[in-house]
Parts: C-alpha cells; structure tokens; sequence
C-alpha cells in the first residue's frame, strides 16, 4: 500500500527521548515520578491518605522498582467511592484526588464502563489540554495529516473521553469534521462525502460498518479519498483479516492508538502500538499480574495488567491506577519501522476474561479467530453468558453469523473448522449458535461481544 509520511519510523514525541538508551529514559521518567508523587501528596487528601495507610511518604520513592512496591493506589471501583465522597463533601464529582480547584477545570470526559455510573476520568486544566495536544500533533504529523487539512471525526460527542481529542487536532490547525456516531452511518458518509476530509477518527467497528453500508447506498468508501484513519477503544486493528478489509476497501492506512500515549506505525502487518509518551506517562512500565496484583518484570512479550500513572498532569492525574487493560509488552525494536522503544499489543479487559474448564478465555482471542473465517461468516459474534462471569459452565455458547454468500449446506463443515480453530488458538471447544445475515446487531461504537442471559 502506498502512504504519503514525511518519515516511515515512528519517533518519540519529544524528540529529546530520540537519542537516549533505555536506561536514560528510565532515569527521565523516574525524576518525573518523584515530583509528581510530591506533587500529589501535597494537592489531594486521596493521595495523602493512601500514603498514610501504607506506611510510605513520597520521599521514599526514588525508583519505579520503589513505586511499585506500592499498593495499587486505585481501579475503577475506587474512583467512583472517590467522586462520590467528594459530591457529598465538597460538592463536586472529580473526586477526593483532584489535585487542582475543581475552577481550573476546562474539560471533563466520562466513561461509564459495565455500572453505568460515570466517572470523571479525564479531566484537565488548560494545562493540562496544551500538554496532552502536542501527542496528538504528532501522531497526525506522522499519519500525513497537515495544517489545514480536514479530518472526519466520528465518536459519541459532547461529554465522552474521546472529545479531548478534539484540542489536539484544532491545535494542529486541523478542521474536525465532527459527526456524532449517534447521528447514523447515513449522515456520516454523508458529511464526509460533502467535506472530503483527508483522514478519519472513529473505531474499527465504525470503520467496517461504513464500508457495508457505503455498499448499501451504492457508494464506495474509497470515494472519500483518505488518506490515513486512526481507530481506538477495540482490538481490530491487531486482527490481520480486519486491518486488511478496512485498508482495502478505503485505498489507505489505518492506525491503531491509545489516547496520547502512542499509535501503530505504517507497515502492513501490525507491530503494537508504539508508546511515544514517557515524559507523560509511566506506561509501560508498570504492569501487574490481573489477579494477584504483585508487579511483574518488564521483559519481551510479558503480559499482565496496565498500571497507569500520568507523570505530567496537574487536574486529575491517575497514580498507580489499575486499568483493567491486559496487555502484551514488547521491547524489541520494531520490524516494521525500526522504533526502538516499548510497544505494546491489547490481549483484552481483566473483568472480561472467562474461566472455561480452567483455561482463561478473552473475547479478543475468539474474536481473532472468527475474523480467519470472513468471508464465509460477517465477522459479527456474541458469547452467550447465562450467569456472572468469569466462570462459565461448558460448553461456552457463542452465537456466529454466516455470510449471504455462503451455501448452507457447508455450514457443517464451516463449523467443524471454526471448533477446531478455536480448540488449538484459544484453547476453547464451544456450542456454535447459528445465526442468519443481518440478525446480529452492529454497533457504531463499541461492539458489544457478550449477550447476558442471566
């Protein structure tokens, strides 16, 4: 595929970090670490009290090794005691680690996740946002996206996580074509028809949808004539068969990326997102087993749990924060465009992974392999849970839908292949559901991959 980047290899975004070792960014962010934790100690009574109750003050952190030590200062759970502690008391919901006045505040982004209850994740100063928009200038620098160019922006708008993106690509002198997924893939295509914009911001899902419903209205998404889109919040990109289709049919790149922290580079086969960020972020070099929680060495190919700690921001920064994100670390330079730094593939979420006759399961797994079997399936899958996870009574039920194309007198066989695909890659022998084209419903945002009975 032919792509039009300035340069190929994938840089830090602080350029500084271009001609350090290893060691010297380690170094780097560890003097980060230090001031931060003070920083935090001395701005919110969260981080004063959970010091307190293990025993530590932030002069006792001089390393990450030191760090880690540490409970885990914070998940999800903890976060939503938090703001409702500080809804009752000081009358805000950024909770009792805010480490600013709630007036500083100029952006707040939520995120529900499995309650429904939101959480203030994302929220930042002015300075804050200046900071943050420099990871976003560079990744759209790098994917050959300029100053007065525009770019179709299509995520739930307003107050979502993924808004903040918008500073970033404003500050690159970059026009957001911004359609609120919510407004349907009709509207999208159709403002993105009219405004020809030169790269796109949405999810896989979003991505692959587009493409059929295109179809549908008898248009070519290669019509639209991008030239890079940058997907986030599911694992697509890291499934070959699905990077393929979407490159295929837009005639251009796409990026996988994780917020501000780093994106994948222009190679044809998938290699991680590369983390651009550590003035930022400690990320990855915290990672914790799922389970147990204990720190676990960083090595190539390690896998464990992200553990988040912004090293650089002053609103509401998260320190020592389970995330749930299971994740694969890798330290070898990358093959594809010769970054040196850490990347890291998703394997999947903590509190999605499922028990099945012992083995750990993630829909991701199952994702990947239903996705080697397109054209004969639509890709479109969901696991039937008939009680609370993790733990599920065999066989698993995992409802599929095959394609219009393919002879239903194959579905026998079809199925004997996806069993045994399944056996030798996710460890997994399930109860196939069958479902006609069209049956299962495709999401704009999210995909949801599991179907609660329960």
């Amino acid at each position: 595929m032919l792509t039009k980047l300035k340069e190929r290899k994938v840089t830090y975004t602080n350029p500084i970090f271009n001609t350090m070792t290893e060691e010297e960014i380690i170094s780097f962010q560890e003097d980060l670490l230090r001031k931060q934790l003070k920083y935090v100690y001395r701005n919110a009574e969260y981080y004063r009290r959970i010091f307190h109750e293990a025993g530590a003050y932030p002069e006792d952190i001089r390393t990450i090794a030191d760090f880690q030590q540490l409970p885990i200062f914070m998940d999800k759970a903890i976060e939503r005691n938090s703001q409702q502690e500080s809804m009752e008391r000081l009358g805000h919901p950024f909770g009792m680690h805010l480490c600013s006045s709630p007036d500083e505040i100029v952006f707040t982004g939520t995120t529900s996740g499995t309650s429904g209850v939101p959480t203030f994740t994302y929220t930042f100063t002015k300075e804050d946002i200046d900071f943050l928009n420099r990871y976003i200038r560079h990744m759209l620098d790098y994917g050959g996206i300029d100053a007065g160019d525009r770019l179709l922006f299509s995520h739930a708008l307003g107050i979502y996580a993924t808004s903040s993106i918008l500073f970033g690509v404003r500050s690159h002198s970059v026009l957001p074509i911004d359609v609120d997924v919510r407004a349907g893939s009709k509207s999208i295509l159709q403002y993105a028809m009219m405004s020809k914009p030169k790269g796109a911001m949405m999810t896989p899902s979003l991505a692959e949808h587009l493409i059929d419903r295109a179809a549908e209205l008898g248009r070519d998404v290669r019509e639209l004539g991008l030239q890079a889109i940058f997907t986030v919040g599911e694992i697509g990109v890291g499934v070959p068969e699905i990077k393929k289709r979407i490159e295929d049919s837009y005639g251009c790149r796409i990026y996988d990326y994780l917020g501000e922290l780093g994106y994948s580079c222009d190679s044809e086969e998938y290699y991680g997102i590369h983390c651009v960020a550590p003035d930022l972020n400690l990320f990855p070099n915290d990672l914790v087993d799922p389970e147990t929680k204990a720190p676990l060495k960083i090595s190539d190919g390690v896998i464990g749990e992200r553990v988040t700690t912004e090293l650089s921001l002053k609103g509401l920064p998260r320190i020592r924060y389970a995330t749930g994100d299971v994740i694969q670390v890798l330290t070898s330079e990358c093959p594809g465009c010769g970054f040196k730094g850490r990347r890291v593939k998703f394997i999947g979420r903590s509190d999605d992974m499922l028990i099945v006759k012992g083995a750990n399961v993630y829909p991701s797994a199952i994702k990947k392999v239903v996705a080697n079997f397109i054209p004969d399936l639509t890709g479109e899958l969901r696991i039937v849970l008939t009680n609370p996870p993790p733990r599920v009574v065999p066989p698993l039920q995992i409802k599929l839908e095959y394609s219009s194309q393919l002879d239903k007198g194959k579905l026998g066989e079809l199925e004997r292949k996806i069993k045994n695909a399944l056996h030798t890659e996710a460890r997994l022998t399930p109860e196939i559901i069958w479902c006609e084209p069209g049956t299962l419903e495709k999401a704009l945002t999210k995909t949801p991959l599991f179907e609660k009975n329960y």
